[in-house]
């Protein structure tokens, strides 16, 4: 796979509340991922950027909520999401630089 698209598939890991539970129980880390990455591209993206070796990759499509802004109705955006389990006594530490 091109070394360029991987740079691109992730765009952010997700840190919150339920993705650091999830990550201690399961030994997964969220991701938020382009609209058209497939299960295939994250892991390769993942096992590249990080040096790490994956078991197996859920994606989440999550549609934007649609809420009111005073008299206007709008929506949120949509946003593409992976699960990524990671192969026992491997982790990714955030604060490290990415090589």
């Amino acid at each position: 796979m091109n070394t360029e698209r991987l740079y691109q598939v992730l765009l952010a890991p997700i840190i919150s509340e339920k993705s650091t539970m999830i990550g201690e129980k399961h030994n997964q880390v969220a991701f938020r991922v382009h609209p058209d990455a497939s299960k295939r591209d994250v892991k390769a993206a993942v096992e590249h950027l990080f040096k790490v070796k994956v078991e197996c990759v859920q994606i989440l499509n999550q549609r934007g909520k649609a809420k009111r802004f005073g008299r206007t109705s709008g929506r949120r955006g949509s946003v593409r999401k992976a699960y990524v389990r990671l192969a026992a006594g491997q982790e990714i530490n955030f604060a490290q630089e990415v090589k």
